[in-house]
């Protein structure tokens, strides 16, 4: 079989998915991941793949048309476009403004304006929003020139992450004295219902602010260096997906693929971004564990089992994920293993290989 390489594999998805719309599913809210997908099968190195994946993925489930452009959005007028953060209906108006914004200036500038009035909603769309634009950000700077469809699909990123803007209660600061491990060490848990439940989450995320310690964590984290945080999240949370098998699999895998979208974008965004992002982050893990898991009791024990256990080596797991099938086994096996190379730890390719077993091959 020829091989296809990433540019060429990427351009030709998003030309086969550029139909489709923001969100699928029979309650209208799960964002549509042939692009994150179809981006990350070429970073693996499976280019040949990526058609016959994109075809298969348009037929699992029927994607929603997008809203329609209603109204314009001025870019450099905030009455014009921030009351409109959070409106899906706007989702329309929103990547028409986005489109004009990068025929005008260079990504970057425009990335740069826009990523800290986006950075208190990065919840959105349970963290799809950025992630997508960070796999449309890692698209674009690998091309020596970025091709049209690319550059919209950075676009439409910005414009769900805009449209799906979520800003969750409180203001986190780098103010505290705990590493990653140790702050979520200090968050009570709830115990509450099991399994935790799409209802049940949906419940505490809705009550946050009434929830004890949820305050006095957004102020926890010690200030350090944003890559290294990011390593700190991305293992902790790994590690945390790992211990938590009652919970439903796939939004804890955010916790992990969220840092390592962020860390992708980084490189791209002014100095004084990366605290705030980093600070972003945490907001949105407190909500997560708070939201998504039970307690802390066995945590340690079950990371223990999982890591000492004998774990296949990342070839063998991307090669597992590629077979496997579901966008988010792929995507989580590749930040796992992203992260793993950067700085080693048991715990990404135990949890990569527990997504794997947990969440249903397509």
């Amino acid at each position: 079989m020829t091989k296809v390489s990433y540019e060429d594999a990427v351009n030709d998805a998003l030309e086969r998915l550029d139909d489709l719309g923001y969100e699928r599913g029979a309650q209208g809210d799960l964002a549509n991941h042939g692009p994150m997908g179809a981006e990350t099968l070429a970073v693996l190195g499976h280019g040949d793949k990526v058609a016959g994946w994109v075809e298969g993925y348009r037929k699992v489930m029927p994607h929603h048309e997008p809203p329609a452009p209603r109204f314009a959005l001025d870019a450099a007028d905030e009455s014009s476009w921030r009351p409109a953060l959070g409106a899906f209906d706007r989702a329309g108006d929103w990547e028409q403004l986005f489109r004009r914004e990068l025929a005008e200036a260079p990504w970057r500038t425009v990335l740069a304006r826009w990523w800290p009035r986006l950075l208190p909603g990065l919840f959105a769309g349970l963290t799809h929003g950025p992630i997508r634009t960070a796999h449309a950000v890692r698209s674009i700077a690998a091309a020596p020139q970025p091709t049209p469809l690319q550059m919209t699909e950075l676009a439409r990123a910005l414009a769900y992450w805009a449209a799906r803007y979520t800003q969750l209660p409180g203001k986190p600061q780098l103010t505290g004295s705990y590493d990653v491990a140790a702050a979520v060490a200090a968050l009570p848990r709830l115990r509450g219902e099991v399994p935790v439940t799409p209802p049940v989450a949906r419940k505490r995320l809705e009550q946050l602010d009434r929830m004890p310690g949820y305050f006095t964590a957004l102020d926890s984290l010690a200030p350090d260096q944003a890559q290294w945080l990011l390593s700190e999240m991305t293992a902790e949370f790994a590690g945390v997906y790992l211990a938590h098998d009652e919970i439903f699999a796939v939004p804890m895998i955010h916790a992990v693929t969220a840092p390592a979208a962020v860390r992708l974008v980084l490189p791209h965004l002014p100095l004084e971004l990366h605290e705030p992002s980093i600070a972003a982050l945490w907001h949105v893990h407190t909500a997560f564990l708070l939201a998504f898991t039970r307690d802390r009791r066995g945590e340690q024990e079950a990371v223990q089992r999982a890591t000492e256990s004998d774990l296949p080596s990342f070839d063998e797991l991307s090669a597992r994920a590629v077979e496997h099938g579901d966008e988010h086994v792929i995507k989580f096996t590749e930040a796992c293993l992203r992260e793993h190379t950067l700085r080693p730890d048991r715990r990404f390719p135990a949890a990569a290989l527990a997504a794997q077993q947990r969440i249903d091959a397509r």
